[in-house]
Parts: structure tokens; C-alpha cells; sequence
């Protein structure tokens, strides 16, 4: 069969098909048991220390904004493939053993952490300072006018750039495949080593990673929505 010139072989055409098929089912699998569960992990675990830096970079007190600002710069200022493979590889060499999927999620808790807290700092400063007097005057301490008055404006503010770090924290997961975390991706180059049809392989779990990150589009478009009712009312 002729299509532009380009030559079609049926039976590399139903080879391929039958590939495909049959890898569908692993490839989900390992977007459902670690893809998924990495990615949400990690992000919460990154969102608890995001608060916790940015909460240290505003804090006034000098010890804690110089560690927050190291841990941000650190981070920021290396790739994030390179701090996987230093907490997989190189701690080993300090008597520090962390298995694939606890080293992954460390790696990437980390470095949502750093990305989100400036995030999360950008959104608290971006509250009215007379809202923090406001809640003063109402005899709440810090403590409670973060919690009721400025958390909650901050989170409103702070909602589409996470969500965005969210969808893109999906796809960076692939590279915990480096550190043999069987997520997708890693599913995908196991069995594109048994057939040798990379392209097939790779492309599968490129739609599968689009078909996800579209739904949390679709999601993160809704939420914002909702906010946006919300504030104009």
C-alpha cells in the first residue's frame, strides 16, 4: 500500500498495532502505581515545605530567611536530574541508602519546594498590609491572622501558579526512570528493550502523559473559574 510515496508494510502495520495494544495495560499501570502516586506525594510533601520557606523568608528573623534563601538558591541554581542522581547515587557513598521511589519523592518534594515557596511568598505580600491590621486590631496574633485572614486570600492568589507546577511535576516525574523507578516511562523503555520500537513506545507514553496533564487542564480551569466567581462576588 502506497500513501504519498511512503511505503505502509500491513504486517508492520498490525505488528505495531498488536505492540501497542499490548503495552497500553503496563504503561497504565505504571502511571497508576507510581506515576500518580509520585507526583502526589511529592507535591504535597513539596507544598508543606514551600509554606514552611516562604513563611522563613518573611519571617524577619535573619538565621531562618539566610536558610530559606540557600535551600531556594540551591535548588533553583541546579537540575533537578542532578539532585536525583545525588540522593539515588551519591549519598550511598556517605553509608546513606534510600530506595528508587523514597528517593524520588524526596528529590522532587524538594525541588517543588523551592519553585512553590516563591510562589506561595509572592501571594502572602501580595495581601494588603491592612489586612494584617485589620486582623491585629480584632486581637488576632500572627499566628491566627495568617491562618484566617491572610492564608485564605493567599491561597486564591497562589492557585493558578501551583496548579501549573502541579501539571508540569507530572511530567518531570519521568525522570525518576534515571534513578529505576518503575513509573511509565520507565515501563516504556523496559518493554521498547524487548522490541526495539522505541518510537512506538515512547510516543504511547507521550500520549498518555498528554491525555493526563489535558484532564488537570481541564480541572485547573474549573477551580480557577470557581475562584474567580468567588472573588468578584
Amino acid at each position: 500500500m502506497y500513501l504519498n510515496n511512503i511505503v505502509i508494510d500491513p504486517e508492520r502495520m498490525e505488528r505495531l498495532t498488536t505492540i501497542a495494544k499490548s503495552s497500553l495495560l503496563p504503561l497504565l499501570k505504571g502511571a497508576l502505581y507510581n506515576t500518580i502516586p509520585l507526583t502526589l506525594l511529592s507535591f504535597a510533601f513539596g507544598l508543606l515545605l514551600a509554606v514552611l520557606t516562604a513563611l522563613a523568608r518573611i519571617s524577619g528573623v535573619k538565621l531562618f530567611e539566610v536558610v530559606a534563601r540557600v535551600y531556594v538558591s540551591a535548588i533553583r541554581g541546579t537540575p533537578l536530574l542532578v539532585q536525583l542522581f545525588i540522593i539515588f547515587y551519591g549519598l550511598p557513598n556517605l553509608g546513606v541508602t534510600i530506595d528508587p521511589f523514597p528517593a524520588a519523592v524526596i528529590g522532587f518534594s524538594l525541588n517543588v519546594g523551592a519553585y512553590a515557596s516563591e510562589i506561595i511568598r509572592a501571594a502572602i505580600l501580595s495581601v494588603p498590609k491592612g489586612q494584617w491590621e485589620a486582623a491585629y486590631s480584632l486581637g488576632m496574633n500572627y499566628v491566627q491572622a495568617l491562618k484566617r485572614i491572610v492564608f485564605p486570600q493567599a491561597a486564591r492568589v497562589s492557585v493558578p501558579p501551583l496548579s501549573n507546577t502541579f501539571i508540569s511535576l507530572v511530567k518531570d516525574t519521568s525522570l525518576a526512570s534515571l534513578i529505576l523507578v518503575a513509573e511509565m516511562f520507565r515501563k516504556a523503555q523496559e518493554i521498547a528493550s524487548t522490541n526495539y520500537e522505541f518510537l512506538l513506545l515512547y510516543t504511547e507514553a507521550a500520549l498518555i502523559y498528554w491525555v493526563i496533564c489535558f484532564v488537570l487542564s481541564i480541572v485547573q480551569d474549573r477551580i480557577e473559574k470557581r475562584l474567580n466567581r468567588y472573588i468578584a462576588r
